[in-house]
């Protein structure tokens, strides 16, 4: 895979690189830190041998005192193992641990000792535009997705097809985490008709014939896989009633589509929004995990169902960001960022259209989509 450079940075205190599969954990670590002794925990021998014997990290790495950082991939795999970690960064030998993992279940479910807090999380996304420049595309990316093993592949739809095959099969049902995968399988179809609205377990449960007990837990597995997140009402001093339930997401349009049944019933146009919706989730979440300041990404939706697509808001400020899959701006298509800034008129509110022009009416700015994404990076939002 060609290693594009990613906004990302890491810091050099030790750290859990987190993220779904083929998110480019790897090929970064191995473009970022060359000369580091890596361990492969995907690689069947390595984990055996750790497997039987955790204490025989603390002989590797004392082996290898040249070695500046030491790397261990997919750490799920052996929880155990980071408290060896945990006592050789006691030791102070001054090596750098970077600890990379593709699902946060087995470490959370296990009631690891994530190192006393000695080690910071830091979430990998798939590629934002910028990071691609002149490849990025708005159409190819609301058709495949932005994952970096899905971008690099020479047939990207294939490839996404197989890419949920490859979570149900490897951390599914390798793991234990569900007893039916045929119900799972099921699950993820009928969260894809979830993907960009507001939440309803007992929809989904009717859908799938499971429990809705059953279809929390799943919801879980997602969510623990990075594969989906919710999105939480904004609801700080909120002047009027607001929504209670969150929104969902695919953390990926392209995983998004490749879960989503289509057929003669569904509008192009239709699924085209829906993707439009998760591609600019997807790339707000990656600013607010690579900004500065832990900002936090939610949506607002009064009781009377005025919604805003996605509210930033961080030390920065407090930024309104709608979505529209339409080449022409409405006066309507304004209606919801006006009552926003009525009621948080320190907001300042932007609308993403599919047109050419740059806009501005009412005091919100109207932007192309594809120039927002393009131009979007961490620590900056000024358009």
């Amino acid at each position: 895979m060609e290693f594009i450079p990613r906004i990302f940075t890491p810091g050099e205190s030790h750290f859990f690189l987190l993220g779904p599969r083929g998110t480019g954990k790897t090929l970064w670590t191995t473009h970022h830190y060359p000369d580091a002794l890596r361990i492969d925990l995907l690689d069947p021998e390595t984990l055996r041998l750790f497997s039987a014997r955790p204490e025989r990290l603390i002989e590797v790495v004392e082996a290898n005192p040249r070695s500046q950082q030491v790397i261990i991939d997919e750490i799920q795999k052996l929880p155990g193992l980071l408290e060896v970690v945990h006592l050789l960064i006691e030791r102070k030998a001054g090596q750098q641990f970077v600890l990379t993992g593709s699902s946060a279940r087995k470490l959370r479910r296990q009631g690891v000792n994530l190192l006393g807090g000695r080690a910071v999380q830091k979430h990998l996304h798939p590629y934002m535009a910028r990071e691609l420049g002149r490849q990025f595309k708005l159409a190819t990316a609301l058709r495949q997705g932005m994952l970096p093993l899905v971008w690099a592949a020479k047939d990207a739809t294939a490839t996404l097809q197989a890419y949920s095959g490859l979570y149900l099969r490897e951390e599914v049902q390798m793991e234990g985490l569900v007893r039916n995968t045929g119900s799972f399988a099921r699950f993820l179809e009928a969260m894809s008709f979830s993907h960009a609205a507001v939440l309803n377990l007992s929809n989904v449960s009717r859908d799938c014939q499971v429990s809705r007990k059953t279809v929390e837990g799943y919801l879980e597995i997602l969510e623990d896989l990075f594969l989906a997140f919710r999105l939480p009402v904004f609801t700080k001093r909120a002047r009027r009633e607001v929504a209670s339930h969150p929104k969902f997401y695919f953390f990926d349009p392209g995983v998004f589509r490749a879960n989503r049944p289509a057929g003669p019933l569904d509008a192009p146009s239709e699924l085209d929004g829906l993707a439009l919706e998760g591609l600019v989730a997807q790339h707000l979440r990656a600013w607010c995990d690579y900004s500065a300041g832990g900002h936090r990404l939610h949506y607002w939706q009064t009781r009377s169902q005025v919604e805003v697509d996605f509210i930033i808001y961080g030390p920065s400020g407090l930024y309104a960001v709608e979505v529209k899959n339409s080449s022409k701006v409405r006066p309507e298509d304004l209606r919801a960022l006006r009552s926003f800034a009525e009621d948080y008129p320190q907001s300042r509110c932007f609308l993403l259209h599919r047109g050419k022009e740059r806009l501005k009416r009412d005091g919100i700015l109207c932007l192309p989509c594809e120039e927002f994404l393009a131009q979007l990076q961490p620590d900056r939002f000024d358009f």
